[in-house]
């Protein structure tokens, strides 16, 4: 069948069973208002007979009859009532006049009748019969089931008193077959203008959905046209046009855009090719279904095959499952689990390290990316890297002692200059002997400066890291030191991911300062408190001693560069940390008491960008689980 008139089909019966359903909507409302007009009209006429009964009662204070016995009163009064032919011929005046009501009658308290529209019964004991208010009350198909069944009498009542108590109660009976005979006919017109609407509706649907769905055609046409690259070129503003018009300028428009976009992908194509053949890395992107859609040209020496016979095929057609490879590889694509960095020979003797991740999109799979590199030239950068870290550190070693050196030069040069004005006076040849002595300390005391600009200029390597880690690296760290003085080092670092920007290896220093300057605060041991938690959009990290305390005097020295209260000290360690939180738009800030300890509070800005804790976890346990121990 084709789509158009699957969609004809649709709409047609859409459209229908609307109309079915406002029709059975309408016919239902149209029956509920009729019966409870009926139950209204008769209830009305309950309480014209109540009116009609109260005014014809007769005076009885002129009669015999005791009028402060109420009982007394009560029977006069219902005497009197089966004479009084006004409301006689009212009662018999209601079946006549009212086509669905079926008899009316005042009846006492014992259910007796004491008038009613057919003589027989007056004086004989009425039987109850149901109340009408539960055919208002029923639903649609139990009012037609009530109105349509075997003949039923429904009673409409409106008690009536006598001096607070309960008098007569006037009953007026609306039969279901009566009520049919008057609905019927209005019901059976409501039903034929019901099915009029849902045929017309439906041929009515039929055709104009088979109007606005007529030009499907041409677009299909247009389509293809434009599939093809033989678009139309069509002009003009979209008020010179009808829809089906705007639809055709639209789709030309997007056959042109198609085209752009097509030579743009082409040309990205061609620069993403040239990339890929610089890649040192060996990169094989894979789509869903594991059909390779992108190789680097690395690829082709560690595979020994071509790129052109990469491309297009599966894993399965490119991996063997007789090779360790090829088992991990296709047993990944298998499971959906990433392959973790493992060695293998590849073609020609030469070890590589593969590892395979999985490309998601909102928790959807949408690719995986297979890398391999070499593993000499993996071992080469990592000897660079150590070498860097070592040279590294023996520049901020080599910086501490310029920083030693400093002060004793400045004195050496000052009493040089004494020494030569009191030995030009006694020995004049002297002289050059001193000038060479403090050319040569010129000479040490700019080796040294330069040294000491060399450390100042620093390039921040930022990263997203969560402070809690850095804090427990840090803590680590310490361990030794705090084991050594007896200091206990307690964490409260809570559940909440601590997302920063820092640069670890600053960061992770600056802390570890502070750190070790309390553990060394603390002689005697004790408990030293790490801490960190959120402020907004800061991060506060504490690191809490019970040693000795800073004095009050000396705590605007604190940072101060070569301050130091320990004899072996250099003064260095805060003035770097102040630097370095200065560095990452953070603060940091102490109070201290002396003989209570002191508490140093770091202040560093949220991370703005996304974060992953648990992938951050994970990746700091590999890191520690791979890293090679000593």
């Amino acid at each position: 069948m084709r789509r158009k008139v699957i969609i004809v089909l649709a709409i047609t019966f859409m459209v229908t069973v609307m109309a079915t359903i406002s029709s059975y909507l309408y016919i239902s409302q149209f029956l509920r208002q009729s019966i409870n007009n009926t139950h209204d009209n008769v209830y009305r006429l309950t309480q014209q007979l109540a009116y009609f009964a109260e005014n014809d009662l007769p005076d009885l204070s002129s009669t015999p009859i005791d009028t402060d016995d109420p009982a007394a009163v009560r029977r006069a009064l219902a005497e009197y009532l089966p004479m009084d032919t006004n409301l006689l011929n009212n009662l018999e005046s209601l079946t006549s006049g009212w086509p669905y009501i079926y008899d009316a009658s005042m009846v006492d308290t014992n259910g007796k009748a004491l008038l009613h529209s057919n003589p027989q019964l007056a004086g004989k004991k009425i039987p109850q019969r149901p109340d009408f208010r539960s055919v208002t009350t029923a639903r649609f198909r139990e009012q037609l089931r009530l109105v349509y069944q075997p003949t039923t009498v429904y009673d409409v009542t409106y008690p009536m008193q006598l001096n607070g108590e309960p008098f007569v109660t006037i009953r007026i009976g609306v039969s279901t077959t009566l009520l049919k005979d008057e609905l019927e006919p209005r019901l059976m017109r409501a039903a034929y203008f019901s099915i009029a609407s849902i045929f017309a509706s439906l041929l009515l649907a039929a055709m104009i959905s088979n109007v606005a769905l007529g030009p499907l055609k041409e677009i299909s046409r247009n389509l293809d046209n434009v599939s093809s690259g033989a678009g139309e070129e069509l002009s003009g503003s979209e008020s010179e046009h009808d829809e089906f018009g705007l639809v055709t300028l639209k789709i030309a428009n997007l056959g042109r855009q198609m085209r752009d976009t097509k030579e743009i992908f082409s040309a990205l194509k061609d620069n993403v090719d040239q990339l890929m053949s610089k890649l040192q890395d060996g990169l094989m992107l894979f789509t869903r279904d594991s059909r390779v859609v992108l190789v680097s040209a690395p690829v082709e020496r560690f595979l020994g095959r071509p790129r052109g016979e990469l491309l297009g095929r599966t894993a399965r057609e490119l991996f063997s499952g007789d090779s360790p490879l090829g088992t991990l590889v296709l047993e990944a694509f298998e499971r959906k689990r990433p392959l973790s960095q493992r060695e293998f020979i590849a073609a020609g003797g030469r070890r590589v390290q593969v590892s395979m991740d999985f490309v998601q999109e909102k928790g959807t799979q949408i690719g995986a990316l297979l890398i391999m590199r070499d593993a000499e030239s993996v071992e080469r950068i990592g000897d660079e890297i150590e070498m860097s870290r070592r040279l590294s550190a023996s520049g901020r070693v080599t910086g501490g002692v310029a920083h030693e050196v400093k002060n004793p030069i400045n004195a050496i040069v000052l009493h040089l200059q004494l020494l030569q004005n009191k030995l030009s006076q006694l020995d004049p040849d002297t002289r050059r002997h001193m000038d060479i002595i403090g050319s040569e300390i010129q000479r040490l005391d700019r080796v040294v400066q330069t040294l000491v600009d060399f450390m100042r200029a620093r390039e921040l390597h930022l990263e997203e890291v969560d402070l809690r880690r850095l804090l427990e690296d840090v803590a680590l760290l310490a361990a030794p030191d705090a084991e050594v003085h007896g200091v206990i080092i307690e964490r409260a670092l809570g559940p909440e991911p601590l997302v920063i920007k820092a640069d670890l290896d600053l960061m992770k220093q600056a802390l570890l300062n502070v750190v070790l300057n309390g553990v060394q605060a603390m002689p005697q041991g004790g408990p030293l408190t790490i801490s960190a938690h959120r402020d907004g959009n800061v991060v506060v990290a504490e690191v809490r001693d019970r040693g000795v305390g800073i004095a009050e005097d000396l705590h605007e020295k604190v940072f101060e560069l070569y301050f130091t209260t320990k004899k072996d000290g250099n003064g260095i360690g805060l003035a770097q940390t102040y630097q370095i939180l200065q560095w990452h738009y953070g603060s940091v800030e102490f109070e201290s008491m002396e003989g209570a300890g002191t508490a140093f509070r770091f202040r560093i800005p949220l991370a703005v960008s996304g974060f992953d804790p648990e992938q951050e976890a994970a990746a700091h346990l590999e890191t520690l689980m791979t890293k090679p121990r000593s």
